[in-house]
């Protein structure tokens, strides 16, 4: 899926000339993404982060809650490792850049069907880096809405109204996610949470 349609052009190009896949469907819009998944539960899709109303990170979390099964690879100009790890924080299986060659995006497809994880080449991580984002915990999708509020500066109380649920629930996520990264207090958690590029 990517908003551009020169982009889906493209990738549908690349794709068609690979004997192994079968292209179900483009979109470029992330609801009529959804009209599609929904209708045909594809084996595997390959998303954009950059798109309207609701951006990749965000699609590929729905995707993952809605169908744990569907393999997802990231395709986009983007490099920064934060952007990486909140894509893999939120189940993509692979993370290649726009600019990647057909032989590539092909080894991508490839090793995620196969259970891999697929990198671009050009994102290889050192064994410091690869080691860091080890360390990054699963969060619930609960847990990420709250941390995101606490680093915006919200009250507990601001909070529990914005998300429609208990102060008391409020604290739960926060002492989770304070466990989870293994810190002590909010300042603790918002500089971890920068540091893995969560926020």
């Amino acid at each position: 899926m990517d908003d551009h349609p020169m982009v889906l052009e493209g990738m549908n190009n690349i794709l068609s000339q690979m004997n192994f896949v079968e292209i179900i469907g483009l979109a470029n819009h992330p609801y009529k993404a959804m009209y599609i998944i929904n209708t045909l539960i594809p084996d595997m899709i390959l998303t954009d982060i950059n798109m309207p109303e609701i951006n990749g990170i965000e699609f590929t979390a729905k995707i993952k809650k809605e169908y744990p099964e569907i393999k997802v690879i990231a395709m986009s100009s983007y490099s920064e490792r934060s952007y990486i790890s909140q894509m893999l924080q939120n189940g993509a299986s692979g993370y290649i850049l726009k600019n990647s060659s057909a032989e590539e995006i092909e080894d991508a497809i490839l090793s995620v069907i196969s259970g891999e994880q697929y990198l671009s080449e050009t994102l290889q991580l050192n064994r410091q880096e690869e080691q860091e984002m080890d360390k990054i915990p699963l969060m619930s999708s609960r847990e990420k809405d709250v941390l995101l509020l606490v680093a915006e500066g919200l009250t507990t109380a601001q909070i529990a109204e914005k998300l429609f649920i208990s102060s008391h629930t409020v604290d739960s996520h926060r002492k989770n996610l304070l466990t989870k990264l293994g810190v002590a207090n909010t300042a603790g958690l918002i500089k971890l949470a920068t540091k893995y590029g969560l926020l």
